[in-house]
Parts: C-alpha cells; sequence; structure tokens
C-alpha cells in the first residue's frame, strides 16, 4: 500500500500532548504491562514545569501530580503543574493472539486506541508512519510493544524535544549511561557495528541511529518527503527525509524481551540494506547512481570473467566464450535490475522498465559481439585477457549510454525534488 504522507487535514491536528505510537504484531501478551508502565511514566511527567496541557476533560489527560486523588510532591509550584494529555495508539499488523480484545479491555483503564491494518505490507516502518498520519499529539513517539524500550525514559525523551533543543530524541544503548540486558556475541556486535557505519553518512555522529526509541515534534514530521517505507528501520528515514537537523541521544537500559519472539530475522536485514540503497539515492541523488553502477559494472565483470576462464577450459573458441559469458554478467545485471524496479518503482520516469532492460541488455550483447568479431579479425594474436577486458569496456560504455538516455537511474527522483524546491 502508499506510504501515508505527513497531513494537516483538521481531523488530525494536534489535540493533545503526545502520541504514542506502538508498532505491535502479536504482543498481547505485553500491552497490559506496557501500558501501565507508559502511564506511570506519564503521570511522572506531569510534574514536569516545562509541559503545558491541553484539557479534554476525558481520561487522554493525566492528572497533575495532587489532582483527582493522586499523591502530590515536595515541590511547591512544580507539585500543581499542568497535566500531560497523551494517548498509546496501538497500530497492529492483524495478530491472531487476541491484540484486539486485550485492547478493548485496556482502553477502560488508560488512554488507549488501536488501529488494525489488514492486509499490512511494508512491515514496522509503514505501521509507524500509518500511526502518525492518525496521531492527535502535538509530540510524536514511537516504541517497540515488546517492553525492550523502557517507559520510564518517556519524559526524557519528550523534553529533548518539547523543551526546543532537538528536533529528534533517540533512546539510546551506546551513549555514556546506556546498555543492553543480552550480552551480544562478537558476531552480532560486528553485525551492529557494520550496520551503524553503513548509516554514518546520513545520521551523522550519532551513536544508535537504529534505535527504534524515538520522539520528533509533529512540526519535524509535517517536513518529511518521499516517505518509503521498508523494513523496521524508520528512524533513519525521519532523520534523512525530514532533514533533522539536531538529535539529542537519551541513555537507556535496553531490555530483554519480555515475552513473545523477536522479528529481526535475515529477511528484514536485507530490507534494512535495501532502505539504506533509497537512503542514500535520496541524500545523495547525483552520487549515489554512479557508485552503485560502478558497484554493479564490477560484480558482473568478475561473475563474466569466471565464466569466460570456465568456457576457455572447456575449449571454447573465443567467438563464443565472450558473447556467452557477457551473457551472464547480463543475468547479474538483471538481479541488481529487479531490486531497483521493487524500490524505487515510486520515482522510475520510465513506464516500462523492463521492456527499457531488454533493450539496453541487446545493446551491450551486440556491442560486445561486435568488439569481440572485430578484434580477433584485427589482432590474432592477441592475448584472452586482453580481448576479454576490451569487449566488456565497449560493452560497459554501451550501457552506460543506453541507460542515461532510457533514464534508467534515480534521476526520476532528483526530478521531482528540483520540482518541489
Amino acid at each position: 500500500m502508499p506510504s501515508p504522507t505527513p497531513t494537516t487535514d483538521p481531523s488530525t491536528r494536534p489535540s493533545l500532548d503526545v502520541s504514542i505510537v506502538v508498532p505491535a504484531l502479536n504482543e498481547a501478551t505485553n500491552l497490559p504491562e506496557l501500558a501501565r508502565r507508559v502511564h506511570s511514566a506519564m503521570l511522572a511527567m506531569s510534574a514536569l514545569p516545562t509541559m503545558t496541557s491541553i484539557d479534554l476533560g476525558a481520561h487522554g489527560r493525566v492528572p497533575a501530580a495532587g489532582e483527582d486523588g493522586h499523591p502530590g510532591t515536595d515541590g511547591g509550584g512544580d507539585a500543581r503543574a499542568p497535566g500531560v494529555s497523551y494517548e498509546l495508539l496501538i497500530v497492529d499488523d492483524n495478530s491472531q493472539d487476541g491484540t484486539p480484545a486485550v485492547c478493548a479491555e485496556l482502553a477502560k483503564t488508560y488512554p488507549l486506541r488501536l488501529h488494525v491494518r489488514p492486509r499490512p505490507e511494508d512491515g514496522l516502518s509503514g505501521a509507524v508512519l500509518e500511526g502518525f498520519a492518525l496521531a492527535r499529539g502535538r509530540t510524536l513517539v514511537v516504541m517497540d510493544a515488546d517492553l525492550q524500550h523502557p517507559p520510564e525514559k518517556l519524559p526524557e525523551l519528550i523534553a529533548a524535544v518539547e523543551a526546543g533543543g532537538a528536533e529528534f530524541a533517540l533512546g539510546s544503548r551506546y551513549v555514556p549511561g546506556g546498555s543492553t540486558a543480552e550480552k551480544w556475541s562478537i558476531a552480532r556486535r560486528i553485525n551492529s557495528w557494520i550496520a551503524t557505519v553503513l548509516a554514518r553518512p546520513f545520521a551523522g555522529p550519532t551513536r544508535d541511529p537504529m534505535s527504534g526509541f524515538f520522539a520528533l515534534p509533529r512540526s519535524v514530521f509535517e517536513r518529511g518527503k518521499y516517505l518509503t517505507p521498508l523494513g523496521y528501520k524508520i528512524g533513519l528515514e525521519l532523520m534523512c527525509k525530514c532533514r533533522v537537523a539536531a538529535v539529542k541521544e537519551v541513555p537507556i537500559h535496553f531490555d530483554t524481551r519480555s515475552a513473545g519472539e523477536s522479528k529481526l530475522t535475515l529477511k528484514q536485514q536485507f530490507r534494512y540494506l535495501e532502505h539504506l540503497s533509497r537512503l542514500y539515492d535520496f541524500c545523495y541523488p547525483r552520487l549515489s547512481p554512479i557508485v552503485k553502477f560502478v558497484l554493479a559494472t564490477g560484480l558482473g565483470w568478475l561473475v563474466g570473467f569466471a565464466a569466460y576462464v570456465l568456457l576457455l577450459n572447456l575449449n571454447a573458441p573465443p567467438q563464443v566464450a565472450i558473447p556467452a559469458a557477457y551473457l551472464a554478467t547480463i543475468a547479474t545485471t538483471l538481479a541488481f535490475h529487479f531490486r531497483y524496479v521493487r524500490t524505487q518503482r515510486k520515482f522510475l520516469v520510465t513506464r516500462s522498465p523492463w521492456r527499457d532492460f531488454a533493450i539496453v541488455a541487446l545493446g551491450e550483447l551486440i556491442a560486445c559481439t561486435l568488439a569481440n568479431s572485430y578484434l580477433l579479425s584485427r589482432h590474432w594474436n592477441i592475448h584472452t585477457v586482453e580481448l576479454f577486458v576490451l569487449t566488456f569496456a565497449v560493452a560497459t560504455v554501451a550501457r552506460y549510454a543506453l541507460r542515461k538516455e532510457l533514464m534508467q537511474d534515480i534521476r526520476g527522483l532528483r526530478k521531482e525534488k528540483g520540482r518541489d524546491s
């Protein structure tokens, strides 16, 4: 389904202080504890003098300390600080564990709303964006339902953006004071380090840019354009596409999962790499296509050279070995093109990417074959490696020229961005 876009429709304009969006899938066991701890944290926040409130006259407003039977504090005027109005918005991806019934019961006690997505197709990121489109809060917060993100840190996280010093606040495991309950293996630590390094070009000096526990003002979210959720690292998407200038990291203790199963799979990690690819295209629209072309071409050459050597060892003549090896290169390019069409469909300039790919591939193969025939007819003693390099170079030039002519690159995104600038 298409991504929800930031909205300023009157029906969703802010009428609360805070919306806490929680994407969920089969998390019914964790929701009662989550709602209780979130409510306790918001009660604690009601004593902060920096918060203002919109009293709706309903249980969406957390009473200030000392109101409605809640214990006061020894803070003089601060004890009577206004309450904090909030909502806990559960965005459920069609769970089969009784989540709607649990939420209906919790809604009798807490300001909880449930939104069920019957046919979710875009994972956790899509759930978050759909929740933001429905949220009524002036400040938007995202956290997991599995209690690995500590609700007790909500006041500090929200205050970081409410005070105006930050446009984005992250619950971080890696700043001083942050920690994780689980002892990670060396492999997982390396995996996390690589993922963080790959995100560095658009996350800046942020220590934990992949955190799923964050807060931002609605006004910052509404700056975002071309939100294309993929996988589970929606925080990166928002920091990049909302052009966040100032990020504050709040130290948290990342706890072990309370119940249920982790949703982090190998498939999700590959989707993360695809997500990074999109963000590189967005942040570096001129450089990214060139780098990707070089990487795809290099890998294609490696595959083609391996096929070429194999064919020569099977006593295939160069007239056959070179075109056949280039077919292996085209097959490698096909895999990259499939990913490109799937992840960039929204920004494609051409209406027929597969027809254009076939034209480009045929043009490359013809250029390679003609160059091969010419070199073999003029230079009988040409070295096999030299023949490979020259013919593949001619084919690569043809490929680049045809791709630019058919606009099979990310210029569609640049065109749209230029139109809005």
